[in-house]
């Protein structure tokens, strides 16, 4: 096999939480691994009995490190990028190299395992079939609070990292612009104090609050707005986005019925009325 870039999810918190195929490729597969802290995975290799050489590879060295990367491939040298918990990529660094390793025609291997997001995701209650992820929110208290008026009547779940600094601030900005939309605040997943906060922002808020210190990064779940985008005449629209937009009448159906909240049976029974149906353009 040539010269290959794996990117290995690692624990984010139980060091048990690896995978078979990664502890491989790890030991007999790589010449070199690039992590964020040296240190840090340096632990987990020696928990494992790994002896790899490291480099470090984070967002203040990104640009030479990528092409210290690319010259080891280049070389022949199969390399492993890690992050310091979880997947790499997913709101770590990461992507300039597998970006320029790609471009050179390297394989790029993803070696899937822990996940912050999907973890807390999983276990929040909420809908999962559809939903948003934003990663780390502004650290700015004014573009949080745009970022997060955006997402205000977001129909999906979102999901966004937070860290202990900051979250009282942002579930204050939560209670203020998402009101009683339900939340769930995980952290420190999968370590000893596991924790899954359950409620709406300022209910949430007020528990940590009493506590001496907020401690852990977390990952926030947020339920999905009930709020309906008011469209008057639902069968009018599914006919205005057949026609201006181009979309299939099922597309179309299933587009109005999100936005409204309504199932796609109704709307389809509304768009189905004698009158709400386009004309075929195949005829006369």
């Amino acid at each position: 096999m040539p010269a290959t870039l794996y990117l290995v999810a690692t624990p984010i918190g139980n060091l048990e939480d690896i995978t078979l195929r990664a502890l491989r490729i790890l030991r007999e597969e790589v010449s070199l691994i690039a992590c964020e802290d040296t240190r840090r995975t340096q632990k987990l290799l020696e928990h494992y009995g790994i002896k790899k050489p490291l480099i470090s590879y984070h967002e203040h060295n990104e640009r030479s490190r990528a092409a210290e990367i690319l010259k080891s491939l280049h070389d022949g040298k199969s390399i492993a990028l890690l992050s310091d918990a979880g997947t790499p990529l997913v709101s770590d660094p990461g992507y300039r190299v597998a970006t320029a390793a790609i471009e050179a025609g390297f394989p790029v291997v993803p070696l899937p395992g822990a996940s912050a997001l999907l973890a807390a995701l999983a276990a929040s209650g909420l809908p999962v079939d559809e939903f948003r992820f934003v990663g780390f929110l502004p650290s700015k208290a004014g573009a949080r609070r745009r970022a997060l008026q955006e997402m205000a009547n977001d129909p999906l779940t979102i999901v966004a990292y937070e860290s202990p600094h900051r979250v009282l601030d942002t579930l204050s900005d939560m209670t203020e612009i998402f009101g009683e939309r339900p939340i769930v605040a995980a952290r420190e997943i999968t370590k000893i104090h596991e924790e899954f906060l359950r409620g709406t922002a300022a209910s949430i808020r007020e528990k940590l609050a009493q506590r001496p210190s907020v401690k852990g990064e977390f990952t926030l779940v947020i339920g999905r707005s009930e709020q309906k985008t008011q469209i008057d005449d639902p069968a009018a629209e599914v006919l205005r986005l057949q026609r201006e937009e181009g979309l299939s009448r099922m597309d179309a159906i299933k587009a109005v019925a999100k936005r409204m909240s309504l199932p796609k049976r109704e709307v389809y029974r509304l768009s189905a009325e004698p009158g709400n149906n386009p004309p075929d353009k195949r005829r006369g």
